[in-house]
């Protein structure tokens, strides 16, 4: 099979899909690898690293797109890329569909397998490819949410650690998956006191069980958000429904009750945001300031750490990407029930639920799709 890896198009987009350990694989296993001139360099990834990996480099973008059965990239397909989309072109990515209508549309029309790397599921729930990001983006929350509160950026000025004779800072955390749990250790390790909600009670008895009385564990519901979301200084939403639209768990009316100069970072912004009040933000200009809160509302934050990001996403996608140049579709699918759960889009139809459910669109079961 052929491998194809594009520069990413996205506005400061700094990943690449594939590091060459993972070019080095592939080939390994008698497959051909095409990486686009100058794909890792964002990531510290120097061209020669790929080709001494056995990859072939290609200056244009459109000659990877039209060459390649199974095309490996970071970020949804960009307006700009929508030409190269075909029938028969297998697309591994992050795409988080349900909150982006046109790129659904547009994988349809033009009849592409599209496999997401974040509905990608165990048995047990958990999801194997956004656990690297999540961790990335659960950590660097409480790093951006310390700048958002700083007074030049609009903030309380308040310092999440406090000082002697000082109280700290007091972090709000929606949701106890893999960002919630990780933004929680860090600031629980940063001295504030922090409050996390979730709606699963394994979830929370397992934080209070490694943070012990650092933390105040609560159910999450109508009531306790409110209460705490309004004492915050500082909230993270780290809600996630798998391959849905997040829960708008912050009405506007509850925002403009939070502290004047408190901050939010919303995780959720790539499923369509936790807040009424969030909209997607750029690293360029990550803030705004809605109801006298403080948003960071960043779509893809593990971008601004590309060289650990890169590497972190390889370690969790080589494998699945074997899977399907090994096996081919359907049968990598047919044998893996984690990786069929990864199917979004397929010769016209929508094959995740969320998906469907989220435009109202017809869904097309996996099963049915995959045949014997």
């Amino acid at each position: 099979m052929i491998i194809g890896v594009p520069r990413e198009v996205k506005e400061e987009e700094n990943r690449v899909a594939v590091t060459p350990t993972g070019v080095s694989a592939f080939v390994s296993h008698g497959h051909k690898v095409l990486v686009q001139k100058g794909a890792g360099l964002g990531s510290g990834i120097l061209d020669r690293s790929y080709e001494t990996a056995g990859a072939r480099l290609l200056e244009s973008g459109e000659e990877i797109w039209q060459e390649a059965n199974l095309l490996m990239k970071v970020k949804e397909p960009q307006p700009s890329e929508f030409k190269f989309l075909r029938s028969g072109l297998i697309l591994f990515a992050y795409l988080h569909l349900a909150a982006n209508e046109e790129v659904t549309r547009t994988l349809s029309k033009k009849k592409v397998t599209a496999i997401a790397y974040e509905t990608i599921q165990l048995e047990d729930g958990s999801l194997p490819l956004l656990t690297p990001m999540s961790e990335v983006a659960g950590r660097l929350a409480l790093q951006v949410g310390a700048w958002c509160l700083q007074a030049e950026n609009g903030g309380r000025g308040i310092l999440l650690g406090g000082a002697s004779g000082v109280r700290p800072g007091k972090v709000v955390i929606l949701g106890a998956g893999i960002s919630g749990s990780n933004a929680c250790q860090v600031a629980a390790g940063m001295g504030a006191y922090v409050s996390i909600l979730d709606v699963n009670p394994s979830k929370l008895r397992y934080i209070h069980d490694i943070l012990g009385g650092h933390v105040t564990t609560l159910m999450s519901n109508r009531a306790n958000i409110e209460e705490e979301v309004v004492d915050a200084d500082l909230v993270i939403g780290a809600v996630l429904i798998p391959g849905a639209k997040a829960p708008k768990l912050l009405s506007r009316s509850l925002v403009k009750l939070m502290k004047p100069g408190a901050a939010l970072v919303d995780i959720s912004i790539d499923q369509g945001g936790c807040a009424e009040t969030s909209r997607p933000t750029t690293h360029h200009k990550p803030i705004y300031t809605d109801e006298e809160v403080v948003h960071y509302c960043v779509a893809n934050m593990p971008a601004i750490v590309p060289y650990t990001s890169t590497y972190a996403l390889t370690n969790a996608t080589l494998s699945y990407g074997l899977e399907i140049a090994d096996k081919g579709f359907p049968k990598a699918l047919r044998e893996d029930t984690a990786l069929a759960k990864g199917l979004n889009t397929y010769e016209g139809k929508i094959t995740h639920q969320g998906v469907a459910t989220a435009f109202g669109i017809h869904i097309t079961p996996v099963k049915e799709v995959l045949g014997g």
